[in-house]
């Protein structure tokens, strides 16, 4: 690595984080690094392959490994596969114009966030003296992870629209709820699901849920509004949307006086996960995942 200077480093970020700044909703990892190497002029050695790995470009690779200190400094946060640029981002963005600058304070509060964990060999010189190997499993576990969410939730999209609903209705069982009832096929009147705390509904409040499996396009704020009618005061009303939610419609859900929670891919793959152990068989059926273990080497 040793090709790759701090100064350099610091331009990679302050492409990534001029690209971001354009995006308020972050972009997905890889129109993020695709952004950033639009904004570079790059090397010869940022355009070869690995020598031990031909199928393997260097630069997505030196870009991801090099964000870690950013990650960590709190400027970038990664979620589920979208990077987004944070307020102290945009504001180390401008505090500090050299780049070479810009890289060290990474560093320093990266190295202030390593002397808080559990005592291990320091890394604060990892990128420098990261080795082939080490650099792509690092960058491989991230870009795997987001390989893994994007087909899980392309397979929930291509579910058909009552086995979604049925798969929402095993989770929120597993999660220690009773569904009472399924929108059969045909018009639901607005509602997709009815769920209760306990068999007689005895205890806590009722579950109204609404299900959209549409991949591509985000639950508008009138949609919302329509669901929110049939929310009553002791109800909790839950939306749960793949194609996520509108500014909009986040902004009126905080707003609104009835209880509402809203759900999109992530909160529901994340919730799948958590809860998948207590999910009976038929239900992890109709999403079964496992588990798998990769070399991590991000700090």
């Amino acid at each position: 690595m040793a090709e790759i200077t701090s100064r350099r480093q610091g331009e990679m970020i302050q492409a990534l984080f001029h690209a971001l700044s354009e995006e308020g909703d972050g972009l997905r990892a890889k129109e993020a690094v695709a952004r950033t190497e639009e904004g570079l002029t790059l090397t010869d050695f940022e355009r070869a392959t690995f020598p031990n790995n031909p199928g393997v470009v260097r630069f997505p690779k030196i870009l991801r490994f090099t964000t870690i200190n950013v990650v960590k400094a709190g400027w970038l946060r990664k979620k589920t596969g979208v990077w987004t640029l944070t307020e102290d981002g945009a504001a180390a963005l401008e505090q500090f114009p050299d780049p070479e600058a810009l890289f060290k304070e990474s560093r320093r509060l990266y190295r202030e966030w390593k002397a808080q964990q559990p005592a291990t060999e320091d890394a604060g010189e990892e990128v420098e003296r990261a080795e082939e190997t080490g650099l792509i499993a690092a960058a491989t576990l991230e870009e795997a992870e987001e390989s893994a969410r994007a087909d899980i939730v392309h397979y929930m999209g291509s579910l058909n629209p009552y086995d979604f609903q049925d798969l929402v209705g095993k989770l929120i069982d597993g999660m220690g709820y009773h569904v009472v009832w399924i929108a059969p096929k045909g018009r639901d009147g607005g509602l997709d699901l009815l769920a209760q705390g306990d068999p007689l509904g005895v205890n806590g409040p009722r579950i109204k849920g609404q299900i959209k499996r549409r991949l591509g396009a985000s639950t508008s704020a009138e949609e919302l509004r329509g669901f929110l009618s049939l929310i009553e005061s002791n109800d909790v009303g839950v939306y749960i949307s793949l194609g996520g939610f509108t500014n909009d419609a986040q902004e009126h859900a905080r707003r609104s006086s009835r209880r509402i929670t809203l759900i999109d891919a992530d909160v529901l793959l994340g919730l799948w996960i958590e809860h998948y152990a207590k999910i009976d068989e038929a239900g992890q059926q109709l999403l079964p995942i496992r588990p798998v273990y990769f070399l991590d080497l991000t700090g």
